[in-house]
Formats: C-alpha cells, structure tokens, sequence
C-alpha cells in the first residue's frame, strides 16, 4: 500500500487566450510547421516528442523527453494546445500543463507555469493578425492600381 511519501505528486495547470480569430486560422499556424520551428526558438535547452497531432479536433500535445523541465526535477511534463472556436469567427487558445514530481522533490517542488505558453499563444495570434494586415493592405494597394 503506498502512502503520501511514495506517491508521485502530480498536477496540471490551465490557460486560455483570446485570440480574435477564427480557429482554423489559428491551427493553421500551430498545427503546421511554423509552430515546431518558433518553440525551440522561444525555449532552446527543452526537446520534445509529439504525441498527438489532432487536425481535426485542433489538438496537439507534446511531451518533454529531455532538458529543461526534466532537469528542475519533473518526472513527467505533458503540454496539451487546443484551439477552440467559438461563434463570431473567435477562437481560444487553451494551453494545459501536466506533470508529475520526481519522488525526492515533495518538500520543495519545482515550479510548473503555463507563462511561456500563453506569451507563445500571445506571439502567434499576433503573427497572424500582422500577416493578415500586411494581406489586406497588398490587397488595397492592388486595387488601387487596378481603378488608375
């Protein structure tokens, strides 16, 4: 029978983000290949595995293999991004943490935060709006062309 002391301590922690987007816009980042080329960059000592890749449903989760994480005395950290649409063409990013501590680490356990996920959430939904910007105002500048 385990008790308190052997027992992995274990959480999750959850955030949402606002994006003003349509979801399938959204996923079209996270999903896609400039999303596994901007996380190293933003967080370079963590490496990850994908374990799930859900096109349709919007989800992606990621489990922490080595570094970072790992390293501050987690046993296990699983990083879980969902992009929910809502109606008016909005979407949520919804980032969840979950972990577990390395036995030993109970009376003074790391930190989990979902900080750096939701200033990832805040950089993408940025990114997208600045491109759709720069979309629309090459748009304005070819019609204009076309009516002279």
């Amino acid at each position: 029978m385990a008790t308190d002391l052997t027992k992995a301590m274990k959480g999750s922690l959850c955030h949402g983000y606002e994006t003003e987007l349509p979801a399938a816009d959204v996923w079209e980042v996270y999903g896609g290949l400039l999303a596994r080329q901007l996380v190293p960059q933003l967080v370079p000592e963590v490496y990850s595995k994908f374990i799930k890749i859900d096109n349709e449903n919007y989800i992606k989760e990621a489990l922490i293999i080595e570094g970072g994480f790992l390293d501050r005395g987690f046993q296990k950290y699983l990083i879980r991004i969902e992009i929910i649409g809502k109606e008016e063409k909005t979407s949520i990013v919804r980032s969840t943490v979950e972990y577990e501590v390395h036995h030993g680490h109970e009376n003074n356990p790391p930190v989990a935060s979902t900080s750096g996920l939701a200033a990832i959430a805040e950089a993408i939904t940025k990114y997208i709006k600045e491109k759709r910007a720069q979309a629309l105002g090459q748009l304005s500048e070819e019609q204009s062309i076309q009516l002279n």
